[in-house]
């Protein structure tokens, strides 16, 4: 029988030599709060350096051609489609995969955590991607940005968050697919996240607000 190889997760693995024409670069990630240097084909996706560089193999390769959503990742804060970028053009960016999006001693994000009390996810194939687009989804409606389905009144007010309505979860949502149809699930649990967002803010508006000024004394009246 022959023993499984075993390799330490965090290993980078040794770059191959270089084939006749190959173009290679040096490459500076922080994935996950953590740093990389890189020497990379230039035609090397994100996607791939991260499951066949770093064994960040959360990031699901699905169409490999931005249409499933499967690979979403966040790119300085911002989703993207990891199987599109080339890594190369990422240089000294902060990646944030589903790796990162739980807390350093292993407990869940609120967003986890609300995939799992609302069965958001049936195979978990997309779950990565749905994830980390959710986190982006989240992101941009707190700091207000408008998307397809957005009223003209709200959508012209960029200073208030966007309210996060089913409407708006699913079209905000709709470069993610999950062939198992967990959409309710998953609309439900970034509405709860979205919910539970709001009312923090609220909370943390009431405390910021600074107390009414005492009121005056009434002068005695002397007759």
């Amino acid at each position: 029988m022959v023993a499984a190889r075993t390799r330490n997760p965090l290993q980078q693995r040794q770059a191959a030599p270089a084939a006749a024409g190959q173009v290679r670069s040096r490459v500076a990630l922080r994935v996950n709060g953590r740093a990389h240097v890189l020497d990379l084909d230039n035609r090397v996706t994100l996607l791939d350096a991260l499951r066949e560089q770093l064994d960040l193999t959360g990031s699901k390769k699905g169409c490999d051609h931005g249409q499933c959503g499967a690979c979403t990742v966040l790119v300085d804060g911002r989703r993207a489609n990891s199987c599109l970028l080339l890594a190369v053009t990422l240089d000294e960016c902060e990646i944030t995969t589903v790796e990162g999006l739980a807390a350093p001693d292993g407990a869940l994000s609120p967003l986890q955590q609300a995939f799992l009390d609302h069965d958001a996810f049936q195979c978990g194939y997309c779950t990565p991607g749905q994830l980390c687009s959710a986190v982006g989804v989240l992101r941009e409606a707190a700091a207000g940005h408008p998307s397809h389905v957005t009223g003209a009144a709200t959508a012209a007010d960029t200073s208030r968050p966007v309210v996060l309505s089913a409407e708006e979860i699913g079209e905000r949502l709709s470069g993610n697919l999950c062939r198992c149809g967990a959409y309710n699930g998953i609309a439900d649990a970034v509405a709860a996240c979205a919910d539970a967002e709001a009312a923090e803010a609220a909370q943390a508006a009431d405390r910021a607000e600074p107390p009414p000024p005492p009121a005056s004394p009434t002068p005695d009246v002397i007759a």
